[in-house]
């Protein structure tokens, strides 16, 4: 029973802290009356292969208030990415065209963000986006406003979800961050380790982005957004996580076995070694799912056990309430959705070496 008390006690801790990092979570100031986006931010949008869904990003960027500079670039897509763009934007945007072959060492999107970066011109504020998400009127001022005090800044989007796979899978991703790393801590330490930040949406001064070497720093780095954060730090810079849910959504996956295929491309390049995946797996376990077998020690520890297992469920209705998500009935799942993310880590793992995104190989040459 003391073993079932103390690892309820822990999960009880992590709840605790989700709520604290829920109420310091910075967020973006109310939508004013009227909007005006500086003229020195450039929206940069890499794209391959994305013809099947980019269409909504792109005419949310097009409705962006202030009407900052767009600058597309097609990574060597082969689905008519292209024309798709020229035919929604026009010259409406700046459409940039890329072979497919890399130069050696970087992976595709590293490549494509850097070329964005440097295409952008003056502008003072880069803002890169992803395909699959969809921006509000006004994010990007929004946006920039959170960089006040910080160099670069990661306003993490809504995740939409659909299908039991995707709603239990999706929602670690910030109940992750929220659960185990210390907001305020982050922001303060020079700590490059300490760090963590979004692809999908993610906002950088220019001048921080290159003194810290741009997407150049992490060429070879399936976590190119966590790298480049980290890079920022090392160079002195200051960044931050911000809830986006109000700015900005994005469907990641359109089907399970699409969110199979992304997990396996990068969870490995979560953790340092299979050993350190093997040890956060087993503490996710310990905390998470094991408090459910209190009751094969007896009503007591089954009453305690409930009591973890019912914390583990408060800390993701929290974290789902902070960032836009959907709380009921799906965090009553978690350790179910903890079991999910042992599989798709072993199975990420297992296939490490032999995988390919978008027809070019994960890892760097």
């Amino acid at each position: 029973m003391a073993f079932v008390t103390v690892i309820s006690l822990l999960s009880v801790a992590v709840t605790v802290h989700i709520v604290v990092n829920s109420s310091l979570l910075r967020r973006p100031a109310p939508r004013p009356s009227t909007v005006d986006t500086p003229a020195d931010v450039a929206v940069l949008l890499p794209l391959r292969n994305e013809a099947h869904r980019v269409e909504p990003c792109l005419r949310a960027l097009l409705e962006l208030e202030g009407k900052p500079e767009i600058v597309v670039l097609d990574d060597g897509s082969t689905d008519g990415t292209a024309q798709l763009v020229h035919a929604l934007a026009g010259d409406r945007v700046r459409l940039l065209l890329a072979a497919d072959a890399l130069p050696p060492g970087w992976l595709g999107k590293p490549y494509a963000c850097q070329r964005l970066a440097e295409a952008a011109g003056g502008a003072e504020v880069l803002a890169f986006v992803d395909a699959d998400v969809v921006l509000a009127p006004d994010a990007i001022t929004a946006s920039v406003g959170l960089l006040d005090g910080f160099d670069l800044v990661s306003p993490y989007p809504r995740i939409l979800a659909d299908g039991w796979g995707q709603r239990l899978a999706q929602p670690l991703l910030q109940w992750s961050w929220l659960a185990f790393l210390p907001l305020r801590a982050m922001e303060r330490s020079r700590r490059p380790s300490l760090a963590a930040a979004g692809g999908q949406f993610l906002v950088v001064r220019r001048d921080a982005y290159f003194r810290a070497g741009g997407h150049a720093a992490v060429r070879d780095r399936v976590l190119e957004d966590v790298e480049l954060a980290r890079a920022v730090k090392r160079s002195g810079g200051r960044i931050a996580l911000a809830d986006g849910s109000r700015l900005a959504s994005c469907r990641m996956y359109a089907t399970w076995p699409e969110l199979v295929d992304g997990y396996t491309k990068s969870l490995w390049a979560s953790f340092g070694s299979a050993l350190g995946a093997a040890a956060v797996v087993a503490l996710l376990a310990l905390l998470f799912v094991v408090p459910l077998g209190g009751w094969a020690f007896g009503p007591a520890a089954g009453l305690i056990g409930l009591g973890g297992y019912l914390s583990g469920v408060a800390g993701r209705v929290v974290s789902a309430r902070a960032t836009g998500g959907r709380a009921w009935p799906d965090a009553l799942g978690h350790p179910l959705s903890v079991l999910i993310f042992a599989w798709l880590v072993w199975r990420s793992f297992r296939r490490r070496g032999r995988i390919r995104w978008k027809g070019r190989p994960v890892t760097a040459p």
